[in-house]
């Protein structure tokens, strides 16, 4: 009977003790409530686009399906190296790029910063006369003059080419037109337009572009 007195006078003590310090800690702010989990379990979607800007990003025109999907000559591929360099990778332009190292601009054109180069196919050159296409060939000073015909400054997009006149690296000047995925560049038509290279951005075209 004892034993039981002594330990409820105990356990009032250690009542009247814990009380106190349990309100100072709760007034110093030593406890604190759980911060709330939130609500909003909504995540972002995966691989979600940003707002578009409304400018043609992607490169577009039939002759795009028959550049190679993977390695030298794809978009990616190009996309990672200068202008001349990623014309000797691409199939379709292996006569332009014969033309550019020839005629001495590979490194003028891999150097140059923002440009546009409106690059004529294998079928363009193909409709020279061979004779004609052998002499400009063999003829540095020509060559040169009719390449650089088509190189204009500054990266232009498909909403730059819709009615205008561009100068050229020559001195020349270019006729732009069209809208959508119809362009033309003087007589020219763009094949595949919107192509990304590390410095420039490059639109296939059917026709050897000739100074005037």
């Amino acid at each position: 009977m004892k034993q039981k007195s002594l330990l409820a006078s105990a356990l009032t003590v250690l009542a009247l003790t814990a009380a106190p310090a349990a309100q100072a800690v709760a007034a110093h702010g030593w406890i604190t409530s759980p911060t709330p989990v939130p609500t909003d379990t909504t995540m972002p979607t995966e691989g979600a686009s940003p707002e578009p800007s409304g400018a043609m990003t992607e490169p577009f025109g039939p002759g795009c399906a028959s550049l190679p999907a993977s390695g030298e000559g794809s978009l990616s591929e190009m996309a990672s190296q200068p202008v001349a360099t990623a014309a000797a990778s691409n199939p379709s332009l292996s006569t332009l790029a014969q033309a550019i190292e020839q005629a001495g601009l590979t490194e003028t054109l891999n150097s140059a910063k923002d440009i546009t180069v409106f690059a004529p196919t294998n079928e363009a050159f193909a409709k020279i006369p061979k004779e004609k296409l052998d002499k400009l060939l063999s003829d540095k000073a020509e060559l040169t003059k009719v390449l650089t015909h088509h190189v204009v400054e500054g990266k232009k997009t498909p909403e730059d080419l819709t009615q205008g006149t561009l100068t050229t690296m020559q001195g020349g000047t270019l006729t732009v037109k069209g809208s959508g995925e119809d362009f033309t560049v003087d007589d020219a038509k763009v094949l595949c337009g919107n192509i990304q290279t590390s410095n420039a951005v490059v639109y296939l075209v059917d026709t050897v572009l000739m100074p005037k």
